[in-house]
Order: C-alpha cells, then sequence, then structure tokens
C-alpha cells in the first residue's frame, strides 16, 4: 500500500501570496510551487505517511468542492514524481543488512534529501554503492583521503594500486600513513587502515607500477568506476591519456583529481556523454589557456589541499555510482584557495577528429541546431 510522506527535509513552507516552497533554502533542492487555489497546499498538508494517494483526494475533495477532482489527481501524482515525497510504507531492503543500516544512515538521510527521482525505498543509492567496484589508482596525497571517503561511504569493493613507499614527506598531507608506516608499501598501509575503517567491504590492493595502457586494462575488469590520483608517469605520454582512451575503450566512467599548488580541480569522463579528457585539454589550448592540471603540480602543498581534491574525487565517483547527484561528464571543476572567488568550471565539445570521442562528436554535429 502506497503512503505518500513529504521527506523531513523537504517540509514546505507556505508565503503570504499562497506560493510554497519545499524543499528548503540549497540550490539545486529546492522548488517554488506556484498555487493560486490552495490545492498543492491541501495535499501536502495530508502527505503524512498515513493516507493512500485515493484518501487524500477524497479529503480534498471534502475541503476544496469547487476544484475539479482531475486536477486534484493531477497535483497528487505531480507531487509523487516530484521526489519531495517518499513511501512510508516502503522497508529498507533485505540486502543490507541491520549493521549496514545503523552504518550508513546519515548517508541515507543525505541521499533522501538531495535526490529528486522517485525511488521504491530510500536506500537506493546506499545499495548501488554496496555492489560498487572501484579502482583508486595512487593512494598519495589525492587518492588517500579519496580512498578512506569512499571506503566509509560504503563502496563494495575497492582496489588500490599504488608502486611507491611511504615517505616521511608524504606525512604532511597522507592521511592513511603514519610515522610508523615509514618505509612500508603506500597500497598495503592503505588497505589495512581502510579494513579497520570499514569491515563490511572488500578492500584489496596491488604494489605494481603502471607503465602503460595494457597495464590500466589490466585493472579494468570488474570495474564501475575508476578514480586517478596518480600523479606520474607525466612524460612523454601522460598516465591521463591513458587512462582516458583505455576507459573509453572498456566503457568504464572515470574520475581524475589533484592539485597544483593552491588550485584543487576535479574532472568527470564518460564514454557515454560529454567531452573526454583530451578534448577538454585540447580547448583549453585553443584558447591558449594551456598547463590545466590534475595531477600535483610541484612541491607545494598542505593537507588541506590534498584533502579537498581526494573529497572531491569520491565525490564525483559517489555521483557516478548513485546517479545522485547527476553526475555531469566532460567538466572540470574546482576552487582556487589563495583566490576563493576564482571557481573552475571547463567544458568543451568533443572533437570530431578525437580518438576517443570524436563518432559521438561527429553525431552531434549532423544532428544541428534544434
Amino acid at each position: 500500500m502506497l503512503l505518500p510522506r513529504v521527506k523531513p527535509a523537504h517540509r514546505p513552507q507556505r508565503f503570504d501570496d499562497g506560493s510554497i516552497r519545499i524543499g528548503g533554502g540549497i540550490s539545486g533542492i529546492a522548488a517554488e510551487i506556484t498555487d493560486p487555489y490552495g490545492v498543492a497546499w491541501a495535499v501536502l498538508e495530508l502527505m503524512d505517511g498515513t493516507r493512500t494517494p485515493q484518501q487524500i483526494a477524497d479529503r480534498v475533495r471534502g475541503e476544496l468542492p469547487a476544484v475539479d477532482a482531475a486536477e486534484i489527481v493531477a497535483v497528487i501524482d505531480q507531487l509523487m514524481a516530484s521526489g519531495y515525497v517518499e513511501d512510508a510504507a516502503s522497508a529498507p531492503p533485505r540486502q543490507l543488512t541491520r549493521r549496514e543500516l545503523e552504518r550508513y544512515r546519515r548517508s541515507q538521510a543525505f541521499f533522501q534529501r538531495v535526490d529528486l527521482v522517485p525511488r521504491e525505498h530510500g536506500w537506493t543509492a546506499q545499495l548501488a554503492l554496496k555492489r560498487a567496484r572501484v579502482v583508486v589508482l595512487g593512494v598519495g596525497g589525492t587518492g588517500s583521503h579519496a580512498a578512506w571517503a569512499l571506503a566509509a561511504s560504503g563502496v563494495g569493493s575497492l582496489h588500490l594500486v599504488d608502486p611507491d613507499r611511504v615517505e616521511l614527506s608524504n606525512l604532511n598531507r597522507q592521511v592513511l600513513f603514519a610515522e610508523a608506516d615509514i618505509g612500508r608499501p603506500k597500497a598495503q598501509v592503505a588497505a589495512e587502515r581502510l579494513a579497520r575503517v570499514n569491515s563490511d567491504i572488500a578492500i584489496s590492493y596491488a604494489t605494481t607500477e603502471v607503465g602503460g595502457p595494457a597495464d590500466v586494462a589490466a585493472l579494468l575488469d570488474g570495474c564501475d568506476v575508476l578514480a586517478l590520483c596518480a600523479d606520474r608517469p607525466k612524460r612523454p605520454e601522460s598516465i591521463r591519456v591513458w587512462v582516458n582512451r583505455v576507459c573509453a575503450s572498456a566503457g568504464v566512467p572515470w574520475v581524475g583529481g589533484g592539485y597544483d599548488g593552491p588550485l584543487v580541480t576535479v574532472g568527470v569522463y564518460s564514454p557515454a556523454a560529454g567531452a573526454c579528457y583530451e578534448c577538454i585539454v585540447a580547448g583549453e589550448e585553443r584558447l591558449r589557456r594551456p598547463g590545466l592540471r590534475l595531477d600535483h603540480g610541484g612541491e607545494g602543498v598542505m593537507a588541506p589541499s590534498a584533502g579537498l581534491s581526494g573529497q572531491l574525487v569520491a565525490h564525483n565517483v559517489i555521483s557516478l555510482v548513485t546517479g545522485v547527484p547527476e553526475p555531469t561528464p566532460g567538466v572540470i571543476r574546482g576552487i582556487n584557495l589563495v583566490a576563493p572567488d576564482e571557481h573552475v568550471f571547463v567544458t568543451h565539445p568533443p572533437r570530431p577528429d578525437c580518438p576517443v570521442c570524436g563518432a559521438r562528436a561527429r553525431t552531434q554535429c549532423r544532428r544541428g541546431p534544434g
């Protein structure tokens, strides 16, 4: 039995002119409803999880007899499809244990608030995370923070790849390592730490060097998303180019992030939509803005910049896995820590001659305007 209920975080507010604000005050979540006859407000007041849609419609018809019954039903349907309403009768999925329901209840509250797609229950995103396999390539400054956030968020299978050993100079920013770990393999230490953070997920690691496209391809078996947090090799051919091409060929989306001094950036790429990494870089070069970076730029880095880059990577990986919030591939975003009003937002169309996404660009060109 369907029992519609306005989500607690989306409680509506009615203003003197009769309009309604629902979803709180955060841009991207909240919405305004024009309600000249009071139908939406009457419906929302009755959506408390104790009535069926038919019972709500009958009550509103009794309260507003001048309003057409079909209009009342249409308002109920629109509100139920808006994402601001949940089914109070739905139960948590059996695929999640009691321990997981308790562990992730704050995550579930976040997804419930942000996700405006009607779902069978409020745990859809968490289930998607549990079923996902994510490869984190590089567990240094960016990667250690990203891997921690993904483990804490409940990604069901994490594979960590890094050939380096822990050094004293890593400890100003690489959150998974301590002084006692100096000299030990980073990937192994990171796996041990994350197993203590979340014993309900599977964590594996490799200490092998990624030296070419074939090594990247070997990592993608069963992979849902790859998080590129490695800073080498950079020359003569960047590891980002290898990942861009191999992931496109394998149909695997990827996220790349890092920092260049105070500039923190993250890019999201998908074989299904948007420009690829190489098209973004080529677009910047055409505008005479070369040097856009998604990796470490020199020696200057602090824990906050490394942490921000890693958390942005994790956020976008979660977005690709769950669809919450809806991912936007082919975009690089970022912030400048010494110029907070300078927001990075870079996007370019796919190039028709691009070996990775050229076919998509040519299709878009053939469609033409409109």
